[in-house]
Parts: structure tokens; sequence; C-alpha cells
């Protein structure tokens, strides 16, 4: 490994998905025998596991969890108070949320960038394809896939439906705070659960309006604020610049807008971020303030980052120098208008916006802060 950390690499996919929170002996053993006949010094995900997590617990093992998903549930599984936890978490108001409800195994760390992975395929003729060139793109799910679970709450009253559509609409004009949740309540969250039930973990403290507000509402909203978006975009500026979409739905038309169906993130999103004037992020509201991968990585590409507003993003860029952000549907037309015809000063943006990355927000620069904080810092 680069700074010399010896390692054992698990793929078991079987940790992420399981719901239990059983001990595995099987994982335990593994762990206390160590590799090479030297002892672990920790275990380290990306999200977290309530199973390693008790797994960790039980073999006295510092478990390092590094979070780049909103929502993520398992973090309100009790599993979080375990002594042997150190949860980074990217969002500073979830972040914020669990360590005033007195939470101390969690942290705050914003998400990293590979960047030496992005300088050998950026360097590589693959980024000349055509099939990554924009004016305008946009990568990631439009969640209107079979899998969209808003669908599943059909069956409720007229009601509940102009309601439910009613906070929608109105969380859409409001960035920088979350409030889905706060507004499920008395006949309305009874209606849903009547037509569409969903259950809590039976060790968690999250509650049916989390599931509904994040994993329904909010993804609904993504769905219907990443469409009209991309629609204005193909309207205002399909006749003159090619406006890109890459994302899971292949099928879906939009006028103006090309899309191009699903994009591999390692092997080929890199080269669309660097071969577009501009790249948008659309926040799905879940994430209450942090920076999405999404984001870091336009920046690590060496491109253009157009953004709607979160708050963490003050803590680390500059707006108008590293990266630009706005404030409406409106104001991203507009900026879209500016920065396609002021190549240099969106160049010199995009340039800045790289550097940042390569100053503060690289894999070693992180990983190094981490453990910096869980085997010197916070043991003192």
């Amino acid at each position: 490994m680069k700074k010399g950390y010896k390692y054992t690499y698990i793929d078991d996919t079987s940790y992420r998905d399981r719901v239990n929170r059983q001990i595995d002996a099987k994982f335990a053993d593994s762990i206390e025998k160590g590799i090479e006949g030297e002892k672990y010094d920790c275990v380290f995900t990306f999200n977290y596991s309530p199973v390693i997590s008790n797994n960790c617990k039980k073999i006295n093992i510092p478990y390092i969890s590094f979070i780049y998903d909103n929502p993520q549930i398992q973090l309100y599984s009790y599993t979080v108070i375990n002594s042997c936890n150190y949860i980074f978490i990217f969002d500073k108001a979830q972040y914020m949320e669990l360590k005033n409800g007195g939470i101390n195994t969690v942290f705050y760390a914003p998400l990293a960038v590979n960047i030496d992975r992005m300088n050998r395929m950026l360097g590589t003729n693959g980024s000349c394809n055509d099939r990554y060139k924009s004016d305008v793109s946009f990568v990631g799910s439009m969640y209107n896939e079979k899998h969209n679970l808003f669908q599943r709450l059909e069956g409720v009253s007229e009601h509940t439906k102009g309601y439910l559509d009613a906070i929608i609409q109105a969380q859409r004009q409001v960035y920088g705070l979350f409030f889905l949740e706060d507004l499920l309540k008395d006949r309305i969250l009874d209606d849903m659960l009547k037509n569409y039930p969903v259950e809590v973990n039976t060790d968690g403290v999250e509650s049916v309006e989390y599931i509904y507000a994040n994993y329904f509402l909010a993804r609904e909203l993504a769905t219907e604020e990443r469409y009209d978006i991309m629609k204005k975009l193909g309207t205002e500026f399909g006749k003159d610049y090619l406006i890109n979409l890459y994302t899971p739905n292949g099928s879906l038309k939009i006028d103006g807008v090309m899309n191009k169906g699903p994009i591999d993130y390692y092997n080929e999103m890199p080269y669309v971020f660097n071969n577009s004037r501009i790249n948008l992020n659309i926040t799905l509201r879940s994430i209450k303030s942090g920076i999405p991968l999404r984001a870091m990585d336009i920046c690590g590409a060496g491109g253009f980052l157009l953004s709607n507003y979160q708050a963490d993003f003050y803590d680390f860029f500059t707006p108008g120098e590293d990266i630009v952000l706005y404030e409406s549907i409106d104001d991203m037309l507009s900026k879209c208008k500016y920065y396609l015809t002021h190549d240099s000063e969106r160049e010199r943006i995009a340039k800045n916006g790289r550097a940042r990355i390569e100053e503060a927000h690289t894999y070693d620069i992180r990983f190094e802060e981490i453990f910096n904080m869980v085997f010197n810092t916070h043991r003192k």
C-alpha cells in the first residue's frame, strides 16, 4: 500500500446486505488471527455495518467506517454507541444531530477523491471519446426506475396524495433545511402505513417518519426536480448546445437532451466530468448539508462544478472561485448561459476546484486524518 500499511481486502457483500446484528464467529476469528502472524490494528469499511461493529466489539478492535451514502439508516442502530466505533460522517448536519444526541463515536470528515486514479485515467486517450463530451451534463439516478418506492403509496387517499405533493413542492423551494420528516403526522402517516407499511429495525431508533421521508419522499422530490432541470436545459440550450444525461434509466426521453444511459463509476465517469464544460450536481435532499461524492469527483477530475447550495461547501471551497452554486432553477439556467460563453473564467474556476481537492481532499490526506484521530488524538 502507498503509505506502507498492510491490509486484507474482504469482498463479502453479505455483511452489507444482512439486516441482523448478530455475532459472526467466523469473521471474528479471522480478524483475531491477523495477517501473516500479525494482529490487525483495525477494521475499515465504507458505510457502516452493525454486524461488523458487534464483531469488532467482541474482539476489542477499532472499527472505522467512512460514510459516503445518505440516507444511511444503519446509523440509527443501537450499535453505533459500541465503544469500538469510529464513524466518520460527511454530512455535518447529520453528524451534529448524532453528536448533540450524545453519540460520542461519530466524527465529521468530508469525502475524498482518488486523485492518483484520476491522474492515471485522464492521461490516456480514452478521455477524448465523443461519448464523454458535452456542454452541460448530469450524472446520476433520476429515481424513476421500477423500484421507485413512492409509487408504492398509490393506494392512499386523495387527501393524503394532495398533502404529500404539497410538502414535496414546499421542500423543493428550500435548500439547506430538510423538513419532510417533521410533516408526516397523524392521519397522513396512518394512511401511508395502512397502504404500504414499513417497519423499523428492532434494535434501532429510526422512525417510520424517517423511512418515508428519506426513502420515499426525498427520492420522489429528486425525480421531479432532476426531470424539470433536464427538461428546462433541453428547452433552453438543446438546439445550440449538447446536453447529456448519464442515468441508469436509458429509456427516458427528454427533448433537447441526449440520454447516454448508465455510466461506469470507475472506468468512465471521470472522463465525463473532465470533458463536460459544465457538470451539474443536483443533491438528494436527504443529504442535509454535506458535499456529495459526485461534486468532489467532478472537481477532482478537473471539471467545472455547478451545484445547488449545500452549507458544507463553504467550509472548503470559495463559491465563484473554486465552484459555482445556484439558488434556484432559474439561477442555474442563468449561470449555465453565462459560463458557456465565458470559457476562460469557467476554466479558471475548474482549475481552482481541482487544486482544492489536491490540497485537502485526497484519500492520502483523509486517511491520514482518520488514522491520526483513531490511533493518536482520540486515544489520548
